[in-house]
């Protein structure tokens, strides 16, 4: 039985227009997404994967083409589709708990304890009268995810989340996030530089060059994955040859 994508990219191109000149950023773009997916979206500064990443979050418009989200053609955002960036974005005169609230329709029932409940979810619970201040930046992403979460997205967008964080912090939210995704079963799209993250997350891994899709990766490993196995360094060897061609990559592994 064919699966039915909760995401449909069209020949979307998208072209920025200056006083002084055009931009082609994102040309031809097609892709489908399956409900419950992980992809990943890996590529070099300035190759437009936040701008797509954008227009699917209905951040942007496409110049042409679309990206259809569950039958409907997104034209502006939706509480059907979380978006986290690579700062958390936390108004600093809210609380933690006060944040999750924010994110909310006006007058939601219980929107305490939804926000309460989000916050579990992430680990922050006895934290939710801090102020944003008060927190490290590893607990600020929590409260970013948490906050996403709160509208029980079907889709939901990373944009570079961890990338400003210090290594350890960051391979543990990564940890995090994929129990999310474990549990909660939302279709997920990481835009991330790193090809380490883009492997141990994604189930694909979207390869973009400049403005368009150069490759797509199926990753097969089984789970929890192993960063240090043989297995793990042959699929990003792969990765690394799609942007460096032959030359040789920094992931061989011998035993």
């Amino acid at each position: 039985m064919a699966v039915d994508p909760i995401l449909r990219i069209r020949d979307l191109s998208k072209t920025f227009v200056s006083k002084d000149a055009k931009n082609l950023v994102l040309s031809n773009i097609n892709l489908s997404v399956d409900r419950g997916e992980f992809i990943s979206i890996i590529g070099a500064s300035g190759c437009g994967k936040s701008t797509l990443l954008r227009i699917i979050g209905g951040l942007e418009t496409a110049s042409s083409g679309e990206a259809i989200f569950e039958g409907s053609a997104v034209s502006k955002p939706s509480r059907d589709r979380g978006f986290i960036f690579q700062d958390h974005r936390l108004l600093p005169w809210l609380n933690v708990i006060e944040n999750i609230k924010f994110s909310l329709p006006p007058n939601t029932p219980n929107a305490n304890e939804i926000a309460l409940e989000k916050l579990a979810v992430v680990g922050l619970s006895g934290f939710e009268r801090r102020y944003p201040r008060e927190l490290s930046g590893g607990m600020s992403q929590r409260a970013a995810i948490a906050r996403a979460l709160a509208n029980n997205p079907k889709l939901l967008l990373l944009d570079e989340p961890f990338g400003a964080l210090d290594a350890i912090t960051k391979i543990r939210l990564q940890e995090e996030i994929l129990r999310i995704w474990n549990v909660e079963k939302i279709t997920m799209i990481l835009v991330t530089h790193d090809i380490d993250e883009a492997v141990y997350l994604g189930g694909r891994v979207v390869v973009m060059g400049s403005g368009g899709i150069d490759a797509i990766h199926r990753i097969e490993l089984s789970s929890p994955r192993n960063r240090v196995g043989a297995d793990f360094a042959r699929q990003k060897s792969a990765i690394y040859k799609a942007f460096f061609g032959d030359l040789e990559a920094p992931f061989t592994y011998t035993i």
